[in-house]
């Protein structure tokens, strides 16, 4: 069994409030949790209005696997326009 963590920091120029903000956070985090089964929740910057953390778990049978969705995730989060990744740390366990 492998569990895998993600925390990625995120840059949100366009946002000029924390409404803003949150539509756009709202937005990435029910993409993610609706297209990979893994677990997805804002855990740090919550009041900060163009920086974000998000923080994702998930549990499989396989390494590949995990690291396989974890570097999809990365890749459709680098697709969005509206945000840029600032820093990336992945643990597997």
């Amino acid at each position: 069994m492998t569990v895998g963590v993600l925390k990625i920091t995120l840059l949100i120029p366009g946002s000029r409030s924390l409404k803003t903000k949150r539509q756009v956070v709202r937005s990435i985090k029910d993409r993610i949790s609706n297209k990979y089964n893994i677990s997805i929740a804002e855990v740090g910057c919550q009041d900060l209005w163009q920086k974000c953390e998000l923080g994702m778990s998930t549990v499989s049978s396989s390494r590949k696997l995990v690291e396989s969705i974890f570097d999809k995730i990365i890749y459709s989060i680098e697709l969005n326009g509206n945000v840029q990744i600032i820093d990336c740390y992945k643990e597997l366990l």
